[in-house]
């Protein structure tokens, strides 16, 4: 994208579409505390709107994220606002309802691999590399994201990426799972618009309530009464009337996410 450098951008590209923009190309797209707290406040935004079906989230220029800005994790009012505030941010990002790309254009690195993590789907683009720097640096990461990456991942490959804080390409990101799909960059909007086109023609009452379940059950918080009632919400949906009558009829369903 063009224009000026800045806060992450919004866009609302098509019916139940949005793409979300991590907008500092010349500085490897790094997160300043002003951009964690636009983000909270778009993904606040996103989670409120009733006809949202998928987000993509991107980045500007060659690299998709170089992770938090290292010049403010020492600063004093940091840690007095909210000394969590990046974990927070990016359990937001997990926690909407609805399904998520992360359109990796390029390389990520340190928290921005928990960023992307916290999507559903991740896609790649040849060339692009991961390193996960904090045992380089001191740092003992936040407990979120460590979970995130155990659950995700594996213990293995969550202790190869954090403790040997190696660079690792995408064809071996493809490998462990962290990537869905590596693409040529000439097909990465391809590869990400079949993904979002899949996820455009499910349920959306089942596509999110299957979505929040999984996640619950991947960090070991099962409510098997809550699981019931998203359960139950499904089968008593016009969404299930209507993709049962298509299916018997031969023809693409309609759903209206009730």
């Amino acid at each position: 994208m063009s224009g000026p450098e800045g806060a992450p951008v919004l866009s609302l590209d098509a019916p139940g579409r949005a793409t979300l923009t991590l907008n500092r190309p010349r500085h490897r797209n790094r997160l300043h505390r002003e951009d964690l707290f636009a983000l909270q406040a778009h993904f606040s935004k996103l989670a409120a709107m009733p006809d949202l079906r998928v987000l993509v989230l991107t980045g500007a220029g060659r690299v998709f994220c170089a992770g938090f800005n290292l010049d403010e994790l020492e600063q004093a009012d940091a840690a007095s606002a909210d000394p969590r505030l990046f974990e927070h941010m990016v359990d937001a990002l997990e926690a909407l309802p609805v399904p998520t790309i992360a359109r990796l254009n390029g390389s990520v690195f340190g928290g921005a691999t928990d960023l992307a993590l916290a999507c559903d789907f991740r896609v790649g683009v040849q060339g692009m590399a991961l390193r996960m720097p904090a045992a380089r640096l001191g740092l003992h990461y936040y407990p979120g994201g460590l979970q995130r990456y155990v659950a995700r991942l594996g213990l293995s490959a969550a202790k190869r990426l954090f403790l040997l804080a190696e660079s690792v390409p995408g064809d071996e990101l493809l490998r462990i799972g962290y990537l869905d799909a590596l693409a040529a960059p000439e097909a990465l909007d391809g590869a990400v618009e079949a993904l979002a086109a899949s996820l455009l023609a499910g349920a959306p009452l089942a596509l999110q309530g299957m979505k929040l379940s999984l996640n619950e059950i991947a960090r070991g918080e099962i409510d098997l009464s809550r699981l019931r009632e998203r359960e139950a919400r499904c089968a008593q949906s016009h969404d299930l009337r209507e993709g049962l009558a298509a299916f018997s009829q031969r023809r693409a369903p309609r759903f209206g996410g009730r």
